[in-house]
């Protein structure tokens, strides 16, 4: 038998399926270097789903269905300097307080149904009123971290994921993720303060293009990430 993946509700991104950021986290593993992840279907939760590998490219598979599929990547992203921490705090609190889109309370990494100890608590908001730019604060707990400390990969692939997104969702828009490449520079360690940072790079139609980086405190570049979402007019099937 092959390598196989299965997605805890815990790790779920709307109620019904995983999270986009983490599940591309997984699948990247199995793919040589810096990666790319293309996501086709609503990753389901709490079933084994089949990885196959050939020439490089890992595909998720469910039964014959293509989930995602991972290839390697080069990741170009000139991260800005990380905003102050007290700045972060501030931006997440807009957030947190601004938000009236009810889609994304589920999820594990911005969901605000999702606590410590269950979800990442990473809420963006815009680094001043009314900017595109989002920046939120990030303190790894031990239950996304291993043993020695140190955060795996899915993790933070998670932690750069929703606030990409951010930049382009208003007051009741949903958006879904259909391509995403991160590139990890540095350890990120559980306990420790991060600041994250996500910005739009462009739109062409549907389409809308966006990265984000993990800053620590002092701001230094643990990672960065480039995105491609997809904006949709309602609710799709699978995500509620």
């Amino acid at each position: 038998m092959g390598d196989q993946i299965t997605i805890p509700k815990r790790f779920r991104g709307p109620p019904k399926s995983g999270n986009g950021g983490y599940v591309a986290g997984l699948l990247a593993s199995y793919v040589s270097g810096d990666a790319e992840v293309t996501l086709r279907l609503p990753p389901p939760l709490e079933r084994p789903l089949d990885v196959l590998r050939e020439d490089g490219v890992a595909k998720l598979m469910d039964g014959d269905k293509l989930v995602a599929e991972a290839r390697p990547a080069q990741i170009d992203v000139d991260a800005p300097d990380a905003p102050p921490w007290d700045e972060a705090v501030a931006a997440a609190k807009r957030g947190y307080e601004n938000r009236h889109n009810e889609q994304y309370n589920s999820c594990f990494v911005c969901g605000l149904d999702r606590g410590p100890g269950d979800g990442l608590c990473i809420f963006p908001g815009p680094i001043t009123e009314g900017s595109k730019t989002m920046a939120a604060t990030w303190v790894p707990d031990a239950t996304v971290a291993h043993p020695d400390g140190m955060v795996p990969p899915e993790i933070v692939w998670s932690a750069l994921d929703c606030p990409s997104a951010f930049p382009h969702i208003g007051p009741k828009g949903v958006v879904l993720l259909g391509r995403y490449a991160v590139k990890r520079m540095a350890p990120v360690r559980r306990d420790e303060r991060y600041i994250v940072r996500g910005w739009p790079t462009g739109e062409d139609g549907r389409k809308l293009f966006s990265s984000s980086a993990l800053y620590s405190e002092d701001g230094t570049v643990c990672a960065v990430s480039k995105s491609t979402w997809i904006r949709l007019d309602e609710t799709p099937a699978g995500t509620t």
